[in-house]
Parts: C-alpha cells; sequence; structure tokens
C-alpha cells in the first residue's frame, strides 16, 4: 500500500476494471473478437484494443507525457494478455511512491471511467452474440489491487 488514500483508491478501481475486464472475456468464443452489432460499431477486440489504450495512455499522463493512442487490435488472446500487462504495469507505477503528473479525480473521471465503460460494452456484446457471461457477485468479490 501507499501513503495516499487517493492511490489506493485508483488502484482499487484499476483492481476492478481488471476482474470485471477478465469475466467479461473468459471463455468468450473464438469468433467473438470480430462479433458487430452493426458495421458503425466496434467490434469486442477494437473496444478491447481501446480499453489497453487508456490504461496504457493513463500510465504515460500520470509521468507526466500525454500521448493519444489508437492502437490496431492484436489477434484475440494477445489483445487479452496486453490488457493485463497494462494492467499490472499501471498499479505497480501506482504502488510506488513516484510523484503523479495528474489529479487521481481526473484520472476517474477520464480515462479510468472510460475503461470500465467499455467493459460493460464488452459484457453486452457476449449477451447480444448469444455468450453471455456467468454471473459474479461484484460487491461482494475480493478485489484486491495488485493481484491480476
Amino acid at each position: 500500500m501507499t501513503s495516499d488514500p487517493k492511490r489506493e483508491v485508483l488502484r482499487h478501481a484499476l483492481a476492478t476494471i481488471a476482474f470485471r475486464g477478465g469475466i467479461a472475456l473468459k471463455d468468450a468464443p473464438a469468433d467473438f473478437a470480430e462479433f458487430r452489432v452493426s458495421e458503425s460499431t466496434r467490434s469486442p477486440a477494437e473496444i478491447l484494443a481501446h480499453i489497453g489504450d487508456l490504461i496504457v495512455g493513463s500510465h504515460y499522463l500520470f509521468r507526466g507525457d500525454f500521448i493519444r493512442l489508437e492502437s490496431r487490435p492484436l489477434p484475440w488472446d494477445e489483445e487479452i494478455a496486453r490488457f493485463f500487462t497494462g494492467v499490472r504495469e499501471l498499479d505497480a507505477f501506482l504502488a510506488s511512491e513516484k510523484p503523479l503528473a495528474h489529479a487521481v479525480e481526473k484520472m476517474i473521471q477520464g480515462p479510468i471511467g472510460d475503461a470500465l465503460t467499455h467493459v460493460g460494452q464488452i459484457v453486452m456484446l457476449r449477451r447480444i452474440a448469444g455468450a453471455p457471461i456467468q454471473e459474479a457477485e461484484y460487491f461482494t468479490a475480493e478485489i484486491v489491487p495488485g493481484t491480476f
């Protein structure tokens, strides 16, 4: 734990994204990555790539660098790995005492909140695609930062 309670809340939010993201991605059918509701919507692979960009971009922002990431989706399993790697790396940074270039509140209302929203989109697309996720008890789940 860090000495900053706001950082710990942010770490918990990040761990929640990892937890919920893990549920959303677990046992997805092989063809799910390219599923589309319509031609004008993102595929799950594109959404997951965007989530990865938000997580990696947050790491840059906290270090004081603003970059715009617009990654093309990797193969599904690689994109999932990228997501969890990004979460682990950002969490390690937040667990340190390194200074944050931006307020925790701004990050929660911006990229971290956005990432959580997009995890929900993947869950919704799973149901639409006929492969709903398993039910989970989010409130009672033991979500611990740094354990992904």
